[in-house]
Formats: structure tokens, C-alpha cells, sequence
């Protein structure tokens, strides 16, 4: 199965140092690690930018880049946002708010079959209400 990796974990594997890691951190990290290597790590723009928002130093941020570019961008249609809002709207009216970043991560891995890969708890909420499957690492 493919799996949606969230921003949390790409930021544990490429933005921190391995020695501020928890063990649960290296834990994910690895898993992530075996996810690449296996060829079902999914990336989406909105992540992809997530990431490189907010990195201070010019050569960092080409590091981070050309990093990331191993990884394409699953192509995201208009249902793909329309179904995010959906979603986002059935979340609310059960008292679960979220960020459209989220929501669209839920909306393109329930349209896709795809898991979800997150260090995020707000997606445990979500699950309460939409029909996600969090990858259990």
C-alpha cells in the first residue's frame, strides 16, 4: 500500500538532527527510511512547501530542496480540494477543526487507498470522524 507521508515526519528525517531525536523520532525516521526504500512514500506539493517554509539559510534551503526533489508530486485534481472541503465541513459539524493542508492530506489518501504517515495527533481526531487509515509505526 502507498502511504502519504505528513510533513511531521519528512521534518523529523530532513530538517532535524539525528542526536535531538527521541526514540520514537528514530523509530519513525527508520520507518520512513524502509517506506522510500520499498517505493510507496507519496509526497505532495503542499507538503513539499510546508517543508521548505520557514528555513532561514539559503543553502539549507537548496539542500532541502534538491533533497526532496527525489520525490515527485502526486498530481491533485479539482475533486481532490473539493472533497478536502468536504471533508473539513463534516469534520466541523462534529465539533473537529483542521487545517487545510490536513484535510487535503485526508482527501487525497481516502480517494487513493493510500495510508497516512504522521507524527501529527490532530489526524487521530479526523479518524474519529472521516474514513482515514493512519499507517501504525
Amino acid at each position: 500500500m502507498q502511504v502519504l507521508v505528513d510533513t511531521s515526519i519528512w521534518s523529523l528525517a530532513l530538517r532535524r538532527p539525528e542526536g535531538r531525536l527521541s526514540k520514537t523520532e528514530r523509530e519513525q525516521v527508520a520507518a520512513l527510511r524502509e517506506l522510500v526504500e520499498d517505493g510507496r512514500a507519496r509526497m505532495i506539493g503542499p507538503i513539499r512547501q510546508e517543508l521548505l517554509s520557514g528555513v532561514r539559510e539559503t543553502a539549507q534551503f537548496e539542500k532541502l530542496r534538491r533533497e526532496l526533489r527525489a520525490f515527485s508530486d502526486e498530481i491533485l485534481s479539482a475533486n481532490d480540494y473539493e472533497q478536502a472541503a468536504h471533508w473539513s465541513n463534516e469534520c466541523r459539524r462534529q465539533g473537529v477543526v483542521g487545517s487545510g493542508v490536513d484535510l487535503l492530506i485526508c482527501s487525497i489518501s481516502i480517494g487513493r487507498r493510500w495510508q497516512i504517515f504522521t507524527a501529527d495527533k490532530d489526524f487521530r481526531a479526523y479518524a474519529k470522524v472521516i474514513p482515514i487509515q493512519l499507517s501504525v509505526r
